[in-house]
């Protein structure tokens, strides 16, 4: 499941955004979501694991699956008209996302946080 906060950038998200980039703790790497390579997608979203990832296979999830597809989902809802495009630069969506720590299957990750977004 995840939590996702969408507000302006300039406003209380805006400044929850910039917190999550600018304060890291061991366990907990928030990243920025990604559509490829330097590819952020817009609004800009920061991805906050709320469970401690502990292991190089934890981290993979975090940083494949779940990322990938909060980056997928909040560009298809642009696509979509949920999200309006022309709100698209000046918004900012914070999304805390979990994935149990036993999880080994990387396709329910992509499509459970996917469906979540």
């Amino acid at each position: 499941h995840i939590d996702l906060l969408i507000g302006s950038k300039d406003g209380p998200v805006g400044t929850a955004f910039a917190n999550a980039l600018a304060n890291q703790s061991h366990g907990h790497s928030n990243l920025l979501a990604v559509l490829a390579p330097n590819l952020i997608c817009k609004p800009a979203t920061v991805l906050i694991t709320k469970v401690t990832v502990k292991n190089l296979g934890q981290a993979v999830q975090m940083f494949g699956p779940a990322q990938a597809s909060v980056a997928k989902a909040v560009a298809d809802s642009v696509a979509a008209g949920v999200i309006p495009k022309d709100q698209a630069e000046t918004l900012v969506i914070v999304c805390g996302v979990f994935i149990h720590p036993q999880a080994k299957d990387d396709a329910k990750i992509y499509q459970y946080n996917y469906e979540a977004v």
